[in-house]
């Protein structure tokens, strides 16, 4: 047929977890390119035939699956790692992250991106979605590296911020990177205010205004602690959930982060709002703000996605840690065995993801379907035997298996190998320069 894709590249495995609607598991599969996108899916005999010139890449002792997808990230943090631990989250942000970041510089936050980037491609995460502050700097650090990823400037009622003197010009930088990062492949601008408890009334409707405005995604902290909840009540009399309700925030084109606090009323309104959420364990744990309802939520058809939060609250950016942890604590919360089964951990991290950032075309391999997907080597003792791919993906792998990072078609990662970044150099730069840096 004249518009039949040409088929690049062919990658086999022994097993293919190919998380389309089925949940279709292919036993020695193959997965089809052509240029940026995935053209077939099968059995490997039988895409040799289809595609008898394409190059053969095989995997061999592995499985291969989507991209994994960090829903919430503050990826310029890794700067931060192990800086202040064992806090509460205000103390925490009030004593010792926000005086800190209030001295980054551009440099600095892409510096710290392109590490958090290296840990995720390193570790199975394809994409992201980036909440910070000198959010040019976060472009600069994925279109270099090669990420997928849904980029915003953070806002809050406080100004001067590093990026902005005033909400005005606020709207003006989310402008200059939506015109930016319209039509690029993989970058994609959103519209992001902090949280309820750092904003004002006026503020949220004002961001969610220039969200349609521009066609973009909207996203914000949301019920992360049971302070936030209070606070919440005694200024405006309602849940923070029942609050972005009342100010018009709750819409398909809305994602909000943690949601730790939402009962049953909460719950009701995100669904009728086909809002997404997403689940931030390790971090929440971390930081003891407590257990979010994500079985709750799911039931209520929430698409229910997996982030890890920042490096600063979480420590790392391997989103393999926060699916089996996410699997555990709701099991040993609710004393129940079959509370966030394998599939929806990995559901979390791949097709919710999509939903969580806006994009149809990633988070499952199908054709049509963007090239992002990853390989993980099934020879380590942790991974055999093979009784359940699945089980062994979730309960198993811990993302340093990871063998292959493909996005866009393209491979940045490869048997230990960073293709579009000198590691050593990377890791020499951000020594020296944080360094400095907590000198002043």
């Amino acid at each position: 047929m004249l518009n039949e894709p040409v088929c690049n590249a062919l990658y086999t495995a022994d097993y293919v977890l190919t998380q389309n609607a089925g949940r279709d598991v292919i036993r020695k599969g193959a997965v089809a390119v052509a240029g940026d996108r995935i053209c077939c899916v099968g059995h490997t005999d039988m895409l040799e035939i289809l595609y008898p010139e394409a190059r053969r890449v095989d995997l061999g002792c592995a499985v291969i699956l989507p991209g994994l997808i960090n829903s919430h990230t503050h990826v310029s943090m890794s700067l931060l790692r192990g800086y202040s631990d064992d806090k509460a989250l205000m103390d925490w942000l009030q004593q010792d992250i926000f005086p800190r970041e209030a001295k980054l510089t551009p440099e600095l936050v892409e510096l710290g991106a392109l590490f958090s980037f290296a840990e995720m491609l390193r570790t199975g995460t394809t994409a992201f979605f980036d909440m910070y502050m000198l959010s040019e700097s976060v472009v600069r650090a994925a279109d270099r590296i090669g990420m997928r990823g849904l980029i915003g400037e953070s806002v809050t009622q406080y100004f001067p911020s590093l990026a902005a003197d005033s909400f005005e010009r606020y709207c003006d930088v989310v402008r200059g990177l939506a015109d930016r990062l319209r039509g690029h492949k993989r970058l994609r601008a959103a519209v992001l205010p902090h949280a309820p408890y750092t904003t004002t009334p006026q503020m949220l409707r004002d961001c969610h205004a220039l969200a349609r405005e521009l066609d973009l995604p909207f996203g914000m902290h949301l019920a992360e602690t049971q302070t936030e909840v209070q606070g919440c009540r005694e200024a405006h009399g309602l849940s923070p959930v029942a609050y972005c309700r009342s100010l018009g925030l709750l819409q398909p084109n809305s994602t909000f982060f943690h949601t730790v606090y939402a009962d049953e009323d909460d719950i009701q309104l995100l669904a009728e709002g086909r809002c997404a959420v997403v689940h931030n364990p390790a971090s929440n744990m971390k930081l003891a703000s407590g257990h979010a309802p994500v079985e709750a939520m799911r039931r209520a058809g929430i698409p229910v996605a997996l982030g890890t939060d920042g490096p600063a609250s979480n420590n790392a950016q391997n989103l393999f840690r926060d699916m089996y942890v996410a699997a555990l604590i709701h099991k040993g919360h609710a004393l129940s065995p079959t509370e966030c089964p394998a599939q929806f951990a990995l559901d979390m991290a791949t097709r919710n993801g999509a939903a969580a950032l806006h994009d149809p075309y990633i988070g499952s391999l199908e054709p049509g379907m963007r090239a992002d997907f990853i390989a993980l080597d099934l020879t380590g003792p942790n991974m055999q035997p093979v009784h359940n791919i699945l089980s062994n993906t979730v309960y198993a792998a811990t993302g340093m298996e990871n063998k292959l990072t493909v996005v866009d078609g393209q491979e940045l990662y490869r048997d230990g190998r960073f293709l579009t970044c000198d590691y050593e150099a990377l890791c020499s730069e951000l020594r020296e320069r944080v360094q400095a840096w907590m000198k002043h």
